[in-house]
């Protein structure tokens, strides 16, 4: 029954253009190892952790300088020292139940009171002894035990001592395997591995852009699991995923192609990348580095992945193999594995760049979305808005007023992509021709957008012609 009124009031209505909500262009989730023996607040195993800051990464993942051991040290040093990006999730399968082995009685021989033990202990299992059959020893009163610089775990006793027993755990990295990288689904339903890509927007709101696994890439099952994961990330987004050509067998670029085909590394949003890059002698995974460069481009453009990370500068002084032979490619090189679909390095003009803009999926497929990097980037970065921004909209009464909301405000945002450059044209439709009436009464609504993403001037050509007109100069 209607309420009697006698006043004046206001009421308000839902706006009919809806804001865009903001979606991150370059979120990189990384998955691998983490030296957790070095971090202050050890991550957890098999669950999405979300650094904002290089002190945050170091105090829960640990930093350490062995790479091929710890994969997750070598993305937070490109991430926060070389590129300053963030934020980014990163996922540790290295399992201090599962991936380690023990030391018993192991005698430390002290200098100065002080002895050293090389293993990657962890610290909340070692017992020190005088002696063997002594009583254990009290640490922070007895004795302290630190890692230094170069990781290994010093105990300094607190009286004179020329000896120690020690028995402890330590980390074993060697017993991670592939399987771990690739994860899935344990029998008490809880995900591991890459399977927890899944997990990172249920959780943080993040949508992953970026999926990388430096070290684990090259091989074959992990990337089929990358890619997988591309466009059905939690069912309904879509990223790219990052991998690396073996640089151990694969030594010289004409190898590269036959290495790509043989292990199936095709697909519209994966990136292949060969060889390495070093910087002072550390060696990191062209992957990541790309990775992070693509994060540094949309910063420098409106925060839109509508630019190439092609031909932008990577923090290296070489390319290299994995045992250090250097690789010099010239442009003819890279445009060879770049027309393969292969993602390179190439110190031409201006230092080292990053050099290629194509998929694996080129040349078997030309369509510029499915080939292109950052016309595919900005595919996914539209539908990852227009899923985010309208899901609100689930299960509103399907009227004209949702409609003209849907298409009003979607076309407004496109247009804003538009006139800063990131699609060269945009528009979006309700068409009756997409809409059946039996799909409409069953709640079906089908809205068509059309874009054209700017494709990457990957070649510019100068044509040259002697004019012989401009002799007559010599005649005054």
């Amino acid at each position: 029954m209607a309420t009697y009124g006698h006043y004046v009031r206001a009421t308000e209505t839902a706006t009919a253009i809806v804001p865009p909500t903001r979606v991150d262009t370059a979120l990189t989730v990384v998955v691998g190892t983490a030296p957790l023996h070095l971090a202050a607040q050890p991550m957890g195993v098999n669950k999405p952790l979300l650094v904002n800051s290089y002190s945050e990464a170091v105090t829960q993942i640990g930093q350490s300088k062995k790479w091929e051991d710890y994969t997750l040290s070598e993305a937070v040093y490109s991430e926060f020292a070389l590129y300053q990006v963030y934020p980014a999730i990163y996922i540790n399968v290295l399992d201090p139940a599962k991936h380690k082995k023990t030391e018993t009685n192991v005698n430390v021989t002290l200098t100065d009171n002080t002895g050293i033990i090389e293993k990657p202990v962890l610290l909340n299992t070692l017992v020190v002894r005088k002696t063997q059959a002594a009583e254990p020893l009290q640490i922070d009163k007895d004795y302290t035990a630190t890692y230094n610089d170069d990781e290994q775990l010093v105990i300094s006793m607190t009286a004179p001592a020329a000896s120690v027993v020690a028995t402890y755990d330590y980390l074993d990295p060697s017993m991670v395997t592939e399987d771990d990288i690739i994860g899935g689904v344990a029998s008490d339903g809880s995900l591991k591995g890459l399977e927890l890509v899944h997990q990172v927007f249920p959780q943080f709101g993040l949508i992953p852009c970026t999926i990388l696994a430096p070290g684990w890439s090259h091989k074959s099952a992990v990337a089929a699991v990358m890619k997988a994961k591309e466009t059905n990330i939690s069912g309904i987004f879509s990223g790219l995923s990052l991998a690396d050509a073996d640089t151990e067998t694969v030594r010289n670029y004409t190898q590269v192609v036959e290495w790509k085909n043989k292990n199936n590394y095709n697909s519209n949003s994966q990136v292949l990348c060969w060889p390495k890059v070093s910087l002072g002698g550390r060696q990191f995974h062209l992957s990541t580095q790309l990775a992070h460069l693509m994060g540094q481009t949309d910063a420098a453009h409106d925060n839109l992945p509508h630019y190439s990370p092609s031909n932008k500068g990577l923090q290296a002084d070489s390319s290299v193999l994995k045992d250090g032979t250097e690789v010099y490619l010239t442009p003819i090189n890279g445009a060879y594995l770049n027309g393969q679909g292969v993602h390179t390095a190439l110190n031409f003009i201006g230092g080292w760049k990053a050099w290629g803009n194509r998929t694996t999926a080129y040349p078997s497929k030309t369509d510029p979305k499915d080939t292109f990097i950052p016309v595919r980037r900005m595919f996914n970065f539209v539908i990852n808005t227009l899923i985010t921004t309208y899901w609100s909209k689930i299960d509103d009464p399907t009227n004209l007023r949702l409609i003209d909301s849907v298409v009003n405000s979607a076309q407004l945002w496109l247009n804003s992509l538009v006139s800063r450059g990131a699609l060269l044209g945009a528009r979006v439709e309700f068409r009756e021709a997409d809409n059946a009436k039996t799909d409409l009464m069953d709640g079906i609504i089908r809205f068509k957008v059309y874009l054209t993403p700017p494709s990457p001037a990957r070649e510019i050509v100068f044509d040259l012609e002697y004019d012989v007109e401009y002799l007559s100069v010599l005649f005054g």
